[in-house]
């Protein structure tokens, strides 16, 4: 059998708005959800949780990214846990994590995000994050191939304000970890050993800090701890759009479509 052709992609800043729009609706779903007494929780293959929210968002985004982007695989988490790999072959990809912080979700914290990129040859060409409780929707395309990176926020109304990440503040980085992963003794060891001065921390959850890094809000996420490409590639996305990195502890790019779809641990940064 032949190997599957590529599709011609529209121009990334092309697919913004009905990404938005896609996003947007996978979070409505994900509200009404969370309004019940009952989020159908149970736990999956590898003990983590899931919800009906996770499943009932990513089957809008999936027929929605398939109307849009015909012959474009989905690596979408859900679809994974349950054992359907799409062939990438070499083929752009989309990455989805149809709600990332599925335990701040549980812990009705608000801290959870809807996640959609898109990958071509192993980098990262556009995400979108939408956190659904406050309706806070972040955008961006990566520059390289051709095209001008930018990033923006986008309000409700869909009046979108661009955003650009901030000079480090003389009195110090304001660094986010993880709310449920976050390794403080690893953390400590590395900011001393890097000689960051640091005026103040910060916990939250789900991609919310790759954002808040991309808006001016913070300077730096280090993670040290495992993740898979779903759970960063649109929050890493909006942060080089804006102006940042996000590097692996050898400084090489953290990019995407590796064996497994699991990334080793990195650091997110804003300024220099």
């Amino acid at each position: 059998m032949p190997p599957p052709t590529s599709a011609v992609l529209p121009p990334p800043a092309s697919l913004l708005p009905p990404l938005t729009e896609l996003a947007r609706a996978a979070g409505k779903v994900i509200l009404e959800i969370y309004a019940k007494a009952d989020f159908g929780e149970r736990a999956k293959a590898d003990a983590s949780p899931v919800t009906d929210a996770d499943h009932a968002a990513e089957a809008i985004i999936l027929e929605r990214l398939h109307a849009l982007t015909p012959g474009v695989p989905v690596v979408a988490e859900e679809e994974m846990a349950a054992g359907r790999v799409p062939a990438i072959d070499g083929r752009p990809f989309w990455l989805v994590d149809p709600l990332d912080g599925t335990k701040e979700f549980l812990q009705r914290n608000g801290e959870f995000t809807v996640n959609i990129a898109l990958v071509e040859r192993g980098e990262l060409v556009l995400g979108v994050v939408l956190a659904p409780v406050t309706d806070r929707l972040w955008r961006g395309v990566v520059a390289g191939a051709g095209r001008d990176g930018f990033a923006e926020e986008v309000t409700p109304d869909g009046a979108a304000r661009r955003i650009h990440v901030r000079p480090v503040p003389a009195a110090g980085v304001t660094v986010y970890t993880s709310r449920t992963h976050g390794r403080y003794s690893d953390l400590d060891i590395w900011l001393r050993r890097q000689r960051i001065k640091v005026a103040e921390r910060k916990v939250a959850g789900s991609s919310l800090k790759f954002c808040l890094i991309a808006a001016g809000e913070a300077d730096l996420y280090p993670r040290f701890g495992p993740t898979n490409e779903w759970d960063t590639a649109a929050g890493q996305a909006v942060l080089e759009a804006a102006g940042g990195s996000v590097r692996r502890e050898d400084g090489g790019r953290l990019t995407y479509g590796k064996p497994g779809f699991h990334n080793p641990w990195f650091i997110a940064r804003g300024g220099a």
